[in-house]
């Protein structure tokens, strides 16, 4: 399987700064971003809402972003890199069922900590080719990591024959994008009532029912 999408690569980010106080200056502007992003939108924030936010000199922004179109690919390639991170195997288990709903929530845990970066990466995108372009990497990349999973999970026990897991891998990996992009707006509840649904969507797509027999061609 591919890497995952440089989104910095050819951006000339600075380097991680090594100073603590730099470190954390970076990480405030980071997370002030993220919050406004998310309650505002991408177009609506300004660098000055970032650093007045962050509680920072207008000066210390540029120390480490050129602009706030870098700081928004600086974000979303965090996500990708804690993405790249994630163990997508269901963990060794009995319950099949069970062990992938708790993959799902492992996954959306990730994503939901960048909710804000993702609804400013939509909507800059929109209006920005080359970060539409990217945008498509980020999609290729990810469903070839869902159906590298439904491969794994078609040589468990009970997993039907015949089903088109790439068509399945690039659905589903669409409906989670989707579901991440409402996730600012829905309930805890309503997101894990979300995840459910899609464990059993995928389960049910993959595996025969306990005490069924394989009828031909499944």
């Amino acid at each position: 399987m591919a890497g995952r999408p440089n989104l910095l690569a050819g951006e000339s980010v600075r380097p991680e700064p090594r100073q603590k106080r730099s470190q954390a200056k970076r990480t405030r502007l980071k997370m002030a971003a993220l919050v406004l992003f998310g309650e505002k939108g991408y177009e609506a924030t300004s660098v000055e809402d970032i650093v007045q936010r962050a509680n920072v000199a207008l000066g210390s922004f540029y120390q480490h972003y050129r602009s706030k179109r870098q700081l928004l690919l600086a974000l979303m390639d965090e996500l990708l890199e804690h993405l790249s991170n994630l163990q997508l195997h269901p963990k060794e288990t009995t319950d099949i069922k069970s062990g992938l709903r708790q993959l799902l929530a492992r996954a959306f845990s990730t994503d939901l900590r960048y909710l804000g970066a993702y609804r400013a990466w939509q909507e800059a995108a929109l209006s920005d080719p080359e970060l539409a372009e990217k945008e498509k990497g980020i999609h290729a990349w990810t469903t070839a990591r869902v159906l590298a999973v439904f491969r794994a999970l078609q040589q468990s026990p009970g997993a039907r024959s015949g089903v088109e897991v790439a068509a399945l891998a690039r659905v589903m990996d669409g409906f989670f994008w989707s579901l991440l992009s409402q996730a600012l707006r829905l309930l805890s509840t309503e997101l894990n009532e979300w995840i459910d649904a899609a464990t059993h969507l995928i389960y049910h797509a993959l595996f025969r029912d306990p005490g069924n027999k394989p009828a031909s061609g499944r």
